[in-house]
């Protein structure tokens, strides 16, 4: 049975990717925003892993995990930190508090799920292989520097597709509408657009008509991401108005990176 998984983490963006890549993967995630909170999650829900950052209001982490490793009910759960800590004696603070380890960030959405199921036991981990003690703390790596331009009038899915993209070495600017993203596309190059199709001034059919009427925009790739359009009669609008792809959240980061990958080498080649 997949685990049961509390995060505290008091970053909204952070929190949201998290989660997102937990339950993408079938894991039961449950959240809290500081250190008081999420030991009071703890004791009520006695969930099967704690992964929790460090600098958190009301209770840091530091002391959350005291409280933790001392009460005799909940010292058995695994308790990583996620921290930007980076100070010489960082590592040996943290361990010391009681954490069983922890993982660096800003975390890489490509491997966070592995580095979280190596303090699962076999039984509650999905079908992927454990990671390294070395992998559990490695940078991410870029494998690609292209920009693109994301669009979308909610800042948290903004935020999210920054999460996603920067550590692969994408350069992001963002616009929270049509005519913002409009006015940047024309400012600078872009290798590609990635845009929400319901935004509050002007959708994203109607600024995808007026970039591939423009001479110098009709050639930039273009991707709709979308979780409200969901029929195919919405895929069959957005590609016969030129959209490249046309994916529904939600959607694994993986899948997201890989689709975004093969529209840079589609047009490329082209």
């Amino acid at each position: 049975m997949p685990a049961r998984i509390l995060l505290i983490e008091d970053n909204p963006a952070n929190l949201e990717l998290m989660t997102y890549l937990l339950e993408a993967f079938g894991y039961t995630a449950f959240t809290a925003t500081d250190g008081a909170e999420g030991l009071a999650a703890a004791r009520r829900d006695a969930p099967d892993l704690i992964i929790c950052d460090v600098q958190l209001p009301v209770m840091d982490g530091l002391e959350m995990a005291r409280h933790v490793k001392s009460d005799p009910v909940l010292r058995t759960i695994p308790l990583v930190a996620v921290t930007a800590l980076a100070m010489v004696g960082d590592r040996d603070r943290v361990l010391a508090a009681g954490f069983d380890g922890y993982i660096s960030k800003p975390i890489n959405p490509e491997i966070f799920v592995r580095q979280m199921e190596a303090f699962l036991p076999p039984s509650s981990r999905g079908d992927r292989p454990p990671v390294s003690t070395a992998e559990l703390t490695a940078p991410p790596k870029p494998t690609v520097h292209h920009t693109i331009l994301v669009v979308d009038n909610l800042p948290i899915n903004l935020d999210l597709a920054r999460s996603i993209l920067e550590p692969h070495g994408y350069e992001v600017v963002t616009a929270e509408g049509m005519t913002e993203a409009l006015a940047l596309a024309r400012q600078r190059r872009f290798d590609l657009i990635l845009s929400d199709v319901c935004m509050a001034a002007g959708s994203g059919y109607e600024f995808i008509h007026a970039v591939k009427a423009d001479p110098q925009l009709r050639a930039i790739p273009f991707v709709f991401i979308t979780s409200t359009m969901l029929e195919e009669k919405d895929r069959a609008k957005g590609q016969a108005l030129g959209a490249a792809r046309f994916l529904m959240r939600p959607i694994d980061p993986t899948a997201l990176l890989a689709e975004i990958e093969a529209c840079l080498r589609d047009n490329f080649r082209s």
